[in-house]
């Protein structure tokens, strides 16, 4: 073999094997991007900083299994419906009382599904595959079949109002304090805004409207409220210490809704929320500049 041979066969040697741990390094970015299609879940108590993480995606598929405590608004705002949509598309009617074992579904589909029995899991996991109608059986008789939450009597809440500067779109700030978190529409789990604070300081209601939801049903929020103020609006007020007004309660713009909590977060703030038709906003497009 001539010299110039030689050379050749030593420069293949030593390159061939760079070449095969190119080709493995892409091959294993390749195996950790995640599927088309595919969505990471994140909780967001377990959300450390402002470090931006990926939220589970308005569902349009599949049923849920109603679990004690639950509400349509919960569900709705849990798998990012609109609560009047979901219940439509349910055939729900006022006063949309739920009970446990009830199907709501999310897809369509006409097909009767197999009975399905609830557990007393409060996780967002009890998802089914089954196609749904219109009004899903229950798995035992309406008569015998608990509500998932007992209809509660409208009357005003006693909580104390504080004067408050209102936007000209009618909305206040929640809560006294810095924001230091902002709504992000990119797909970040913070669908609101986060404001600083101390613990057991006031949590405002940032308009009028009536309570729907008084809970911890909902992972990642902590003792969480959530008022309906018109068909369109609802607003959510996440991470309180405790909860000062029920479900059936009518509030006013400045009063006191809550204490301002850790409640599955990893410091004391109010994380607060405007939905539009189911669909997040910017609070900060809401409410007075401050």
């Amino acid at each position: 073999m001539s010299h110039t041979a030689r050379q050749a066969s030593n420069q293949l040697h030593v390159v061939a094997p760079a070449l095969l741990l190119a080709l493995a390094g892409m091959l294993l970015v390749g195996c950790a991007s995640s599927p088309p299609g595919g969505v990471q879940v994140v909780d967001r108590g377990h959300n450390r900083g402002n470090a931006p993480v990926v939220q589970r995606q308005p569902v349009r598929s599949g049923q849920y299994v109603v679990q004690r405590g639950d509400t349509l608004y919960s569900i709705a705002f849990r798998f990012g419906w609109d609560w009047k949509a979901l219940a439509a598309h349910n055939g729900l009617r006022e006063p949309y009382l739920i009970r446990v074992g009830q199907v709501i579904r999310f897809g369509s589909g006409t097909s009767t599904p197999q009975p399905v029995i609830a557990t007393t899991s409060r996780t967002p996991t009890t998802v089914v595959t089954q196609p749904a109608q219109s009004r899903p059986p229950m798995t035992t008789s309406p008569s015998t079949q608990p509500a998932a939450r007992p209809p509660v009597a409208t009357t005003p809440a006693t909580t104390p109002v504080t004067p408050v500067t209102r936007s000209s779109t009618g909305w206040a700030w929640p809560a006294q304090g810095s924001v230091i978190s902002r709504f992000s529409s990119n797909g970040s789990l913070n669908k609101g805004i986060d404001i600083a604070g101390e613990l057991g300081q006031p949590v405002l209601a940032a308009s009028d409207g009536s309570v729907v939801y008084a809970g911890s049903g909902l992972r990642g929020y902590g003792e969480l409220i959530i008022i309906k103020h018109s068909d369109t609006y609802v607003s959510a007020y996440g991470h309180n210490r405790r909860l000062l007004v029920r479900e059936g309660q009518q509030v006013k713009a400045g009063q006191t809704i809550a204490e301002m909590g850790s409640t599955g977060a990893d410091r004391v703030k109010l994380h607060f929320e405007i939905r539009r038709q189911g669909k997040p906003v910017d609070p900060l497009q809401y409410l007075p500049r401050r």
